[in-house]
């Protein structure tokens, strides 16, 4: 199965300070597992920056503008809420992170490969369309779905989450838009406060489902098998972006869904069928959450693997 992988040095430059869970090592993780010998079929390509008109059909100009200028000197970092940071090269990486997305659509979309998986940061699918939040600066995701409709006249776009956290950013886009599906398994309660199964947009094309901590795997598929999944049937996209964080991991240090490597392939599997039904199997994915690097690295990989196997 031919598949892009999109990613670009930038992901090194955006520094958030020690301590901070979102570092620059969680990118060298990714590139590193992905550089394996197992993964020499790989077509690799560097992830070109986002247009201010890509951004533009989910952020407001003020707000890219906001981004964008806010350029601190080398060794110093501005923090736009208490979770987000950026540094003097953290623009460059957040406009690849949203441009990787929208070259994943286009290879995708065009037949160029069956799917793409784009190993940028920092991830996208908390940041809301005026505000940074949770690690977030553009919705990396949503830009990638309003993208396949403005290029490609996919009008039925839908992004699947398996990040422990609720992607808020993506719920709060697709929320007046009974033609985009966001479906989202995450730890609940937790970050960022969002997701209850009864948040269901205008049309009923969000559904959140819920987790509890310590949950595990049949709770997952359960989520994904007995909710997301047929309403995602029903809904029939054109269109699928996946948002894979590695965050439900048992080794992460943030969470609590305690899953491990086999349940990452699993999802990708589940995901990937349901592309078949609906869109040639073609698939766009975009590296959000996962913070022990260790299973990061290998959690990715079994995700990317599994891609490759078709």
């Amino acid at each position: 199965m031919s598949v892009l992988l999109l990613s670009h040095p930038a992901g090194l430059r955006h520094e958030t300070g020690t301590g901070h869970p979102e570092r620059i090592a969680r990118f060298r993780a990714v590139t590193e597992a992905l550089a394996a010998p197992g993964f020499v079929g790989l077509i690799r390509e560097e992830a070109p920056e986002a247009t201010r008109e890509q951004l533009g059909r989910v952020h407001p100009a003020r707000y890219i503008d906001a981004v964008l200028e806010t350029r601190p000197e080398p060794g110093r970092l501005t923090r736009l809420d208490p979770d987000t940071v950026m540094s003097a090269g953290s623009a460059e990486a957040a406009l690849r992170g949203a441009g990787g997305a929208v070259a994943a659509v286009d290879a995708v979309l065009s037949g160029r490969v069956q799917s793409a998986f784009v190993a940028m940061r920092p991830p996208g699918h908390h940041a809301e369309p005026d505000r940074a939040m949770g690690f977030c600066l553009f919705s990396n995701a949503a830009i990638a779905a309003h993208h396949a409709r403005a290029a490609w006249g996919k009008q039925r776009v839908a992004v699947l989450d398996f990040d422990v956290h609720h992607g808020n950013g993506t719920q709060a886009v697709a929320w007046d838009d009974a033609d985009f599906f966001f479906g989202s398994s995450h730890q609940y309660p937790f970050y960022p406060g969002t997701g209850a199964a009864g948040e269901t947009g205008i049309a009923g094309q969000i559904v959140n489902a819920p987790l509890a901590a310590r949950s595990g795997r049949a709770a997952f598929e359960a989520a994904w098998t007995g909710r997301i999944l047929p309403a995602l049937d029903a809904f029939a996209p054109d269109c699928i972006i996946v948002s894979a964080g590695f965050d439900a991991h048992r080794d992460d240090p943030l969470a609590q869904i305690e899953l491990v490597e086999a349940d990452f392939a699993w999802i990708t599997a589940e995901i990937m069928a349901a592309a078949r039904r609906h869109t040639g199997g073609r698939i766009v994915s975009l590296l959000e959450g996962g913070y022990d690097l260790d299973a990061l690295a290998a959690s990715t990989a079994a995700h990317v693997r599994t891609l490759l196997a078709g």
